[in-house]
């Protein structure tokens, strides 16, 4: 359980965070590119680009023979959305998390507040576990954030172009309540250990850049066909890293100590 000690340490990070305008843009313009610019481009492709020319006919071909009907155009289009997107999705919480994240234990040496925040009437696992909620707090938030505005931009492009919308389907509750969630309890996890033992904040957020990696491979498989995601594989996915996840939270939660944070 939160006590209320750990509950006002999560709301002065958030609130650090939130203050300082540059961080706070960083943290929310771009997920956005990911997840507006990016599915717009592909829309007005899908819409513009003549259909024998489309590089998405490949892809079209592997999905199931059920959604192989109707208008080329929304097929990619809708390909776009439920297929393609939430592999750039999956990007945003290891993004948020390393900027807020990174800035949790070295970002109170850099105040010279992390003596001062040791004193307090908390344990090192309750700040330390504490810090994690409030990176996973404001990851989840800035997910959701920019899942509402690629919903509201890409239906709108989408109805003024082909009359009707295209809803995202059952793969983005997955994303959504899942992959998203543990994805970013390992990145924040990774990230705050690195920080109570880092000097600067992009030394702690040199660790981020390796789960990119796997994300990044999935996207190459999207987009040459080897692989297609669907939400079996994203669910099988998902609950690997929500295993991960745990394992590596209470393990970096018991190896923490004082000598590390302070040194």
């Amino acid at each position: 359980m939160i006590n209320s000690m750990q509950m006002a340490l999560i709301k002065k990070d958030i609130k650090s965070i939130t203050a300082n305008k540059r961080m706070f843009s960083v943290i929310l313009i771009v997920p956005l590119v990911l997840t507006v610019f990016m599915p717009s481009i592909f829309i007005l492709s899908a819409y513009f680009v003549p259909e024998k020319t489309s590089d998405f006919q490949q892809l079209l071909e592997l999905l199931p023979s059920s959604q192989q009907t109707g208008d080329l155009t929304r097929m990619i289009m809708a390909l776009t959305i439920n297929n393609i997107m939430p592999m750039f999705f999956a990007i945003i919480p290891i993004m948020a998390a390393s900027v807020m994240a990174a800035s949790s234990f070295v970002g109170e040496k850099e105040k010279r507040t992390l003596e001062t925040l040791l004193y307090c009437p908390l344990t090192l696992k309750q700040i330390f576990y504490s810090k994690i909620l409030a990176s996973f707090a404001m990851s989840m938030a800035v997910s959701l954030i920019s899942f509402l505005g690629m919903t509201v931009v890409t239906q709108v492009e989408i109805l003024l172009l082909t009359g009707s919308m295209l809803l995202p389907d059952i793969n983005w509750v997955v994303i959504l309540l899942l992959v998203a969630p543990a994805v970013s309890l390992i990145a924040i996890t990774m990230i705050v250990r690195g920080s109570a033992k880092a000097q600067t904040v992009e030394e702690a957020q040199q660790r981020a850049a390796f789960l990119i990696l796997p994300i990044v491979l999935l996207m190459v498989g999207q987009f040459t066909g080897f692989i297609l995601i669907s939400v079996w594989i994203l669910l099988g996915f998902g609950a690997i890293l929500a295993v991960i996840a745990w394992i590596y939270m209470q393990s970096a939660m018991r190896k923490v100590t004082y000598e590390m944070v302070l040194n």
